[in-house]
């Protein structure tokens, strides 16, 4: 299966220091995880990570990157 089969709507994004990132709102487009405006972490804007980041899914949505480069890099 598929990283991006495995991803559902309201799953925890945590960077790979384990600190959170952001809350999935939809997968956007074909490479891309939207995360939710409404999360703290987004200051009231959808941001997209990509989803060649993602280093695993249980869960939560587990990222290559710390919290800190997600969301510097973040789209």
């Amino acid at each position: 299966m598929a990283v991006k089969d495995k991803i559902s709507e309201h799953m925890e994004v945590l960077g790979s220091d384990g600190k959170h990132v952001g809350t999935v709102d939809d997968i956007g487009g074909v490479n891309q995880i939207k995360l939710t405006k409404s999360d703290p972490a987004a200051d009231g804007k959808h941001h997209f990570i990509p989803l060649d980041w993602v280093d695993h899914v249980d869960d939560k949505v587990h990222l290559t990157k710390t919290s800190s480069e997600a969301m510097q890099q973040w789209l």
